[in-house]
């Protein structure tokens, strides 16, 4: 019920592309179902302890990306349903989805155990360790990814290494060399490829400079000037991810006078499911941002809350009635696939996770109540255990059922 009420909301050409990519594994499916879990989230005993959480803390939701300086550091990448909400919701997002995961990689029951008891006990002592600094040193706080690294044992270090030089690839511009054309005009131009890269409607790229313009009353200075230097030369949809397919997205293409290249993604923000399924009434100063500005406005603010560092061409605007968000497409972003690492490493990878999860919660004031509530661990660790271990097998049985229905 929950998945048809979201596809009735988006591009009904591209719901069954939705369901292909859901179904092709447990995990896949549990990266599409950030709904039904804050659905079932709410049902269940909360601590009332809320923070700034980003609503789909699951492992593939953590990557590379390029700061400002041009370092690679590691963080939380996606917030699409950011919202306040109680702190545990996102460990135990996190957790449940180590555990499937791990089922779905054909791991032993001992090594996803050991990744989702490290993962908690990572985030505990991360968040402790965060109420020695203040709180401008907390916010400083970023990880490094390439200095990370070197402290890792040798197997994740390679892994690691392996996924950093694959990220270091992944840049703007080998973006625009891939996905362009110049034409006869000497213009650049987007290659369609449907079902994930076709054209644009008419009027939306009619509008586009209209919605440029916007877009950057909501940029820093310092980016309205760089745009300054290009411009806009084609616009195109693309389809991104599990969970946001179907969903309004589109690429803008930008020119400089050298031919230089500029690619944005300008990406539709709709309500959080921690709020729409998960019931958690939101702060005043958050419904009164997301009614002057728009849910693109909520997606921003809490990527600059909860990222060590931010893309700097973040920004947001509504047009005909769409909230989006933008941000800058590729730069450097890159990840580790749980699927395809061995178990050292994913033991590792899960603590990496339970530590940047803690790093963003600690930039909010009520983390502090949260970490006098951890305790010693021993609880809070066999608790978030056993409760993501019954919600992992609640969702491969929902998985199995959605198969069942795609058969039907």
């Amino acid at each position: 019920m929950i998945l048809e009420e979201q596809n009735a909301t988006r591009l009904p050409e591209l719901t069954p592309l939705r369901a292909e990519r859901m179904s092709q594994s447990a995990f896949a499916f549990y990266r599409g179902t950030a709904a039904l879990m804050a659905a079932d989230l709410a049902q269940a005993p909360m601590t009332g302890i809320n923070v700034a959480a980003c609503g789909d803390a699951h492992v593939s939701n953590f990557g590379f990306y390029a700061s400002r300086q041009r370092r690679l550091v590691f963080d939380l990448n996606d917030f699409d349903e950011a919202a306040s909400a109680p702190w545990e919701w996102d460990l135990k997002r996190l957790v449940t989805s180590i555990i499937v995961g791990g089922r779905d990689s054909s791991r032993s029951d001992s090594v996803i155990e050991k990744a989702a008891v490290g993962a908690v006990r990572a985030y505990r002592a991360a968040l402790l360790a965060s109420f020695e600094l203040s709180p401008l040193e907390r916010y400083y706080t970023h990880i490094d990814a390439e200095g990370g690294a070197d402290r890792l044992d040798g197997k994740s270090r390679r892994v690691v290494k392996s996924a950093i030089k694959a990220a270091q690839r992944r840049t703007g511009e080998r973006a625009v060399r891939r996905l362009t054309v110049k034409g006869e005009d000497g213009r650049l131009r987007f290659i369609h490829r449907p079902p994930t890269m076709t054209a644009m409607q008419p009027e939306v790229a009619a509008a586009v400079r209209d919605y440029i313009e916007r877009y950057e009353h909501s940029a820093a200075v310092d980016i309205r000037t760089v745009l300054s230097h290009y411009t806009e030369v084609d616009v195109a949809r693309r389809v991104v991810g599990v969970g946001s397919v179907g969903t309004r997205c589109s690429l803008v293409l930008f020119q400089d006078g050298d031919d230089n290249g500029l690619v944005l993604q300008a990406k539709e923000a709709n309500r959080s499911v921690l709020e729409q399924y998960g019931g958690i009434e939101q702060p005043q100063v958050l419904v009164d941002l997301v009614e002057a500005h728009g849910q693109g406005a909520r997606v921003v603010s809490f990527q600059r809350i909860l990222q060590g560092v931010s893309d700097p061409f973040l920004g947001y605007l509504s047009a005909e009635g769409t909230d989006l968000y933008v941000r800058q497409f590729h730069d450097m972003k890159g990840g580790i696939e749980v699927s395809e690492i061995d178990d050292r490493p994913f033991v590792t990878y899960a603590r990496a996770c339970g530590i940047t999860l803690a790093r963003a919660h600690s930039q909010s004031p009520r983390a502090a109540i949260v970490a006098g509530y951890l305790g010693s661990g021993k609880a809070l660790t066999e608790a978030i255990l056993a409760w993501s271990s019954a919600y992992a097998d609640l969702s491969e049985r929902d998985y199995r059922a959605f198969l069942a229905a795609r058969e039907r």
